[in-house]
Protein backbone atom coordinates (compact mmCIF):
# COMPACT_ATOMS: atom_id res chain seq x y z
CA UNK A 1 0.00 0.00 0.00
CA UNK A 2 1.55 3.77 -0.82
CA UNK A 3 2.64 5.82 2.17
CA UNK A 4 0.02 8.70 2.75
CA UNK A 5 2.11 11.86 2.55
CA UNK A 6 1.56 14.88 5.21
CA UNK A 7 -0.76 16.62 3.35
CA UNK A 8 -3.34 13.98 2.32
CA UNK A 9 -3.67 13.35 6.11
CA UNK A 10 -3.64 17.04 7.11
CA UNK A 11 -6.74 17.02 4.70
CA UNK A 12 -8.11 13.89 6.45
CA UNK A 13 -7.85 15.58 9.59
CA UNK A 14 -9.52 18.75 8.05
CA UNK A 15 -12.14 16.80 6.72
CA UNK A 16 -13.04 14.96 9.67
CA UNK A 17 -13.38 18.21 11.89
CA UNK A 18 -15.46 19.86 9.61
CA UNK A 19 -17.84 17.01 9.97
CA UNK A 20 -17.96 17.18 13.31
CA UNK A 21 -18.91 20.95 13.61
CA UNK A 22 -21.75 19.94 10.85
CA UNK A 23 -23.10 17.05 13.49
CA UNK A 24 -22.89 19.15 16.55
CA UNK A 25 -24.48 22.54 14.75
CA UNK A 26 -27.19 22.99 17.00
CA UNK A 27 -26.63 20.64 19.52
CA UNK A 28 -25.66 20.27 23.52
CA UNK A 29 -23.53 18.33 25.28
CA UNK A 30 -26.86 16.35 26.60
CA UNK A 31 -27.19 15.29 23.11
CA UNK A 32 -24.61 13.04 23.47
CA UNK A 33 -26.58 10.77 26.25
CA UNK A 34 -29.72 10.77 24.21
CA UNK A 35 -28.58 10.05 21.02
CA UNK A 36 -26.18 7.31 20.52
CA UNK A 37 -25.36 7.44 17.27
CA UNK A 38 -24.42 11.02 17.45
CA UNK A 39 -21.74 10.03 20.29
CA UNK A 40 -20.50 7.20 18.17
CA UNK A 41 -19.98 9.02 15.27
CA UNK A 42 -18.00 11.77 16.94
CA UNK A 43 -16.42 9.15 18.49
CA UNK A 44 -15.32 7.53 15.10
CA UNK A 45 -14.02 10.91 13.54
CA UNK A 46 -12.21 12.07 16.85
CA UNK A 47 -10.48 8.67 16.23
CA UNK A 48 -9.51 8.81 12.60
CA UNK A 49 -8.16 12.35 13.58
CA UNK A 50 -5.92 10.62 15.78
CA UNK A 51 -4.58 8.10 13.08
CA UNK A 52 -4.15 10.99 10.83
CA UNK A 53 -1.79 12.78 13.55
CA UNK A 54 -0.05 9.74 14.69
CA UNK A 55 1.24 9.65 11.26
CA UNK A 56 2.16 13.06 10.34
CA UNK A 57 5.83 13.52 10.05
CA UNK A 58 8.26 14.65 12.94
CA UNK A 59 9.57 17.84 10.87
CA UNK A 60 5.66 18.67 9.88
CA UNK A 61 4.65 18.11 13.21
CA UNK A 62 7.49 20.18 14.44
CA UNK A 63 6.72 23.04 12.04
CA UNK A 64 3.38 23.65 13.87
CA UNK A 65 3.92 22.85 17.70
CA UNK A 66 0.90 24.37 18.37
CA UNK A 67 -1.33 21.50 17.60
CA UNK A 68 -1.62 19.01 20.06
CA UNK A 69 -0.51 16.02 17.81
CA UNK A 70 0.03 14.06 21.17
CA UNK A 71 -2.70 14.59 22.62
CA UNK A 72 -5.05 13.86 19.84
CA UNK A 73 -3.21 10.65 19.11
CA UNK A 74 -3.41 9.92 23.15
CA UNK A 75 -6.86 10.96 22.46
CA UNK A 76 -7.56 8.57 19.54
CA UNK A 77 -5.90 5.62 21.70
CA UNK A 78 -8.08 6.14 24.85
CA UNK A 79 -11.42 6.04 22.85
CA UNK A 80 -10.53 3.01 20.61
CA UNK A 81 -9.24 0.88 23.73
CA UNK A 82 -11.96 2.05 26.17
CA UNK A 83 -15.43 0.57 24.55
CA UNK A 84 -18.02 1.29 26.45
CA UNK A 85 -16.15 3.51 29.21
CA UNK A 86 -16.07 6.33 26.85
CA UNK A 87 -16.20 9.94 28.98
CA UNK A 88 -18.87 11.94 26.80
CA UNK A 89 -17.66 14.89 28.94
CA UNK A 90 -14.34 15.25 27.27
CA UNK A 91 -15.60 13.79 24.21
CA UNK A 92 -18.15 17.18 24.22
CA UNK A 93 -14.45 19.36 25.32
CA UNK A 94 -12.55 17.72 22.19
CA UNK A 95 -15.58 18.92 19.82
CA UNK A 96 -16.73 21.89 20.74
CA UNK A 97 -14.03 23.49 22.19
CA UNK A 98 -10.53 21.89 21.16
CA UNK A 99 -11.22 20.70 17.73
CA UNK A 100 -12.43 24.48 16.80
CA UNK A 101 -9.67 25.83 17.79
CA UNK A 102 -6.86 23.88 15.67
CA UNK A 103 -8.99 23.98 12.44
CA UNK A 104 -7.07 27.94 11.12
CA UNK A 105 -3.62 26.36 12.03
CA UNK A 106 -4.65 22.80 9.78
CA UNK A 107 -5.70 24.73 7.08
CA UNK A 108 -2.55 26.77 7.49
CA UNK A 109 -0.69 23.86 7.35
CA UNK A 110 -2.51 22.22 4.25
CA UNK A 111 -2.27 26.06 2.16
CA UNK A 112 1.60 26.12 3.05
CA UNK A 113 1.85 22.37 2.15
CA UNK A 114 -0.17 22.86 -1.16
CA UNK A 115 2.01 26.01 -2.04
CA UNK A 116 5.49 23.59 -1.69
CA UNK A 117 4.16 21.14 -4.18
Amino acid sequence: MPKIDDLTRLKHIKQAIVEIRSFIAGRSRTDLETERMLSLALVRLIEIIGEAANHISESKQNQYPEIPWRRMVGMRNRLSHAYFEVDLEIVWQVVSKDLPDILPIIETAISELEKET
